[in-house]
């Protein structure tokens, strides 16, 4: 038998990040701008964050708090809050899936081409729970998955089990469970901007990363057409060079991404924040993702050469043609002298 879950007042805090353009319009009715107090004392020294806007949105009648920051000049970083009350009801859920849904289309409106690749995540935060937070997921396990992974249907055991596995705890009486679709944060003093702010690193991160792969694949289809258009038979193939210089570039860039996101690691300020960033890292495939590019950039560098061979023409090959077509052209006199001598001796 199925049972209710608990009656829980939360927040809901919805991410959206989208590749950043200089030309994005600015919130309406924009409120000041600060950093928080405790946000992000941890961030790696090699992402810049730039505070951009901030407002207040009415969202299917409720209230919904929009603050938005820039990171590294190349992403858009939308924090949304708001107030859900019986947050684990099957009607607060529907809801949230409609304020999600209508956030996400004012903010991609108000950039000029956001592109198709964009990152959404859903986060609850908690402040009270009855009893430890342990107990409290075990017992309303169904209700979390079906949040995290915004479902109606009713999971499994082994479903809920693997959804809500990933925990870490700062006390006995905090916890965030993280997912890939969205988090759970429970936190008696509602201390959840820290964790917040990891959460945005990992999806900014990956984000960077599906950016990288769609650039690559661009380039496999430049070097497909010029191969189809048949290119090879330029002298001076202009197009084919820049091709390869745009493969090293993505292959120094992917590097210098390497050495952030070690960093990152390494730079974080504590053992709690640095478990929860592993966590967010493992749960996100970030390894999976960088060791797929890797392998992609690895066969493009391996296609240089191969390119080389098709699109480009040495001075010694140039010669050598020029040197067969001296010897039609002789054969070619050859002929002609042959037929007027035929001529005069007729």
């Amino acid at each position: 038998m199925t049972t209710s879950p608990d009656h829980v007042d939360a927040q809901v805090c919805l991410l959206l990040v989208t590749p950043y353009t200089e030309s994005v319009k600015a919130l309406s009715a924009p409120l000041p701008v600060q950093r928080l107090r405790d946000a992000p004392y941890f961030v790696p020294t090699d992402i810049d964050i730039s505070p951009l806007d901030a407002t207040q949105m009415e969202v299917d009648g409720v209230s919904v708090s929009v603050r938005r920051s820039v990171y590294d000049e190349l992403s858009l970083v939308a924090e949304c809050v708001f107030v859900l009350p019986d947050a684990l009801s099957d009607e607060a859920q529907l809801r949230k899936d409609r304020i999600q849904e209508e956030l996400k289309t004012r903010l991609l409106k108000m950039q000029p081409d956001p592109g198709e690749l964009f990152e959404e995540y859903a986060i609850l935060l908690i402040a009270t729970v009855d009893g430890s937070p342990d107990a409290f997921i075990d017992r309303n396990g169904s209700a979390l998955a079906r949040f995290l992974r915004s479902q109606r249907d009713e999971f499994g055991a082994d479903e809920i089990q693997s959804t809500l596995m990933s925990r870490v705890r700062y006390s006995e009486h905090e916890m965030t469970v993280v997912d890939w679709e969205g988090a759970v944060m429970i936190a008696n003093e509602s201390d959840f901007q820290s964790d917040i702010e990891l959460l945005k690193i990992g999806n900014y991160q990956l984000l960077r990363y599906r950016l990288l792969d769609q650039s690559i694949e661009r380039n496999l289809e430049m070097i497909a057409r010029h191969m189809h258009e048949g290119a090879r038979i330029s002298l001076f193939p202009r197009g084919p060079k820049s091709v390869l210089r745009q493969v090293v570039e993505q292959r120094l860039a992917l590097m210098l991404d390497f050495e952030k996101i070690n960093q990152s690691l390494l730079l974080i300020g504590d053992w709690y924040t640095a478990k929860l960033y592993r966590i967010v890292y493992d749960e996100f495939y970030l390894d999976e993702w960088a060791g797929a590019i890797k392998e992609k950039l690895k066969n493009l560098e391996s296609l240089i050469q191969v390119i080389q061979e098709n699109f480009s023409f040495s001075w010694s090959t140039f010669l050598e043609m020029v040197q067969i077509a001296g010897w039609l052209l002789l054969l070619l006199g050859y002929f002609f002298l042959f037929y007027l001598d035929m001529r005069a001796v007729k």
